[in-house]
């Protein structure tokens, strides 16, 4: 009996690594420290508020995963200027800023569409306002930012250990520079509950 044990024990250890790296991402695999191949091809970058995680995508598959940290009030999306809330949706880089305070920052276009449907309806925002969000998300430029909708939303440096920023999503500064080096404007930002 205690040899088949053994038996048993040997081959779930032999085993183990290739099934289990058959359901695992590259970047599981041990290709998170490796350096990216740049350019990267169709990059996107996927956030996910509830996980406190980023993830890179290019070509379709993810390359990187990285921890975040999100505004002081990380659970609703953002509805106004002030309210420390973390946007939901869909986004672009409009901007990239290398001499940010926060070490590097990418510039997220919110207010978008629904953003600026909401605001309108809601009485937050001018028609003025909503026509000019309108008018910048269909050019892909930057959105204005100081409307009761908020703004200056950032993927930024500085640390992702907590919660602290006003908004903005928050990366470890190795792990900014790596995706600041790997974006451009007008990658799409996807921010998910």
């Amino acid at each position: 009996m205690r040899n088949f044990l053994l038996i048993v024990v040997l081959l779930c250890l032999v085993n183990f690594p290739t099934v289990h790296s058959a359901r695992l991402e590259p970047f599981e695999r041990g290709q998170q420290g490796r350096a990216l191949r740049l350019p990267l091809k169709d990059p996107r970058i996927v956030v996910m508020k509830g996980k406190r995680r980023m993830e890179l995508h290019a070509d379709g598959s993810i390359v990187r995963i990285y921890q975040i940290g999100l505004g002081l009030n990380p659970v609703p999306d953002k509805v106004r200027q002030g309210d420390r809330a973390t946007p939901e949706g869909d986004f672009y880089v409009f901007t990239k800023n290398n001499k940010s305070a926060f070490y590097l920052s990418l510039g997220i276009s919110y207010p978008n569409v629904e953003d600026a449907e909401r605001g309108l309806r809601d009485g937050l925002i001018s028609r003025a306002q909503h026509d000019a969000i309108i008018r910048a998300i269909k050019r892909k430029a930057t959105p204005p930012q100081n409307t009761q909708l908020g703004g200056d939303i950032y993927i930024h440096g500085n640390g992702a250990k907590r919660d602290w920023t006003w908004g903005c999503v928050a990366l470890e500064n190795g792990d900014m520079r790596e995706l600041f080096d790997a974006v451009g404007v007008g990658t799409p930002v996807t921010i998910k509950p």
